[in-house]
């Protein structure tokens, strides 16, 4: 099944069990991706759904962050419960460890040998970690693998 039919699913479920938060997170998924589909004009698959919900991810961190700082843990914990969800959608991610290595591999590949080389290993970088890494470990990762 792909992704986007078991995110469909699980809105049909969410509305059966009458979970209101889940119901409201998923659907929430589910118009980001039609507008990517109706923007772009076409089906989206596994990876750019993925994509899409590392965004929402991430856009709910900062919401997180800037809910707490201003008082507001009624938000931030809606926000939170929201990330919560979506977290379900996300392949299994890669270790630190992982990450590391597979940047070295990159980085060897490409033929990169300095700081001046970053767009290039980073762009390399984003369609390989997509999904599977936290974009901002991997950036780490490429520094250090560019500054040794």
């Amino acid at each position: 099944m792909m992704l986007k039919e078991r995110i469909q699913s699980d809105m049909k479920t969410a509305m059966r069990n009458r979970e209101a938060d889940r119901l409201a997170a998923v659907r929430l998924l589910l118009a980001a991706i039609k507008q990517k589909e109706v923007d772009e004009r076409i089906e989206l698959d596994d990876v750019a759904v993925v994509g899409i919900v590392d965004k929402l991810i991430k856009q709910r961190k900062d919401s997180i962050t800037a809910f707490t700082q201003a008082g507001r843990m009624d938000l931030a914990d809606k926000e939170s419960t929201e990330m919560a969800v979506l977290q379900d959608y996300l392949p299994q991610r890669l270790s630190a460890e992982e990450v590391q290595s597979e940047v070295a591999t990159l980085v060897a590949e490409l033929g990169a040998s300095g700081p001046g080389d970053m767009g290039k290993v980073m762009a390399a970088a984003k369609s390989r970690f997509m999904g599977r890494a936290d974009m901002g470990l991997v950036s780490a990762a490429v520094k250090a693998a560019l500054q040794s």
